[in-house]
């Protein structure tokens, strides 16, 4: 996960960044570290990528169009 898509997925929950902290029990601050770029602990990135995930959003890698992010379809397939 990287800065933009953490930014991405805030906008796709409609999350502040202390929403998300509060979700991934980090600090604002941090979040606000990691969308500016800074480097983290990857504990603090799996701690946060994992609030992402457990609320349905999915991650992309890198596939020619650049890293991304979704939120996951619902297990019926609608």
């Amino acid at each position: 996960m990287n800065a933009v898509q953490c930014k991405m997925a805030r906008a796709a929950l409609g999350w502040g960044t202390r929403d998300l902290a509060r979700n991934a029990d980090v600090s604002p601050d941090t979040v606000a570290r990691l969308e500016r770029g800074e480097q983290l602990k990857s504990s603090t990135i799996e701690a946060i990528r994992a609030a992402f995930e457990a609320v349905g959003i999915e991650f992309i890698p890198e596939n020619g169009g650049g890293p991304g992010v979704r939120l996951a379809r619902p297990l019926n397939g609608k």
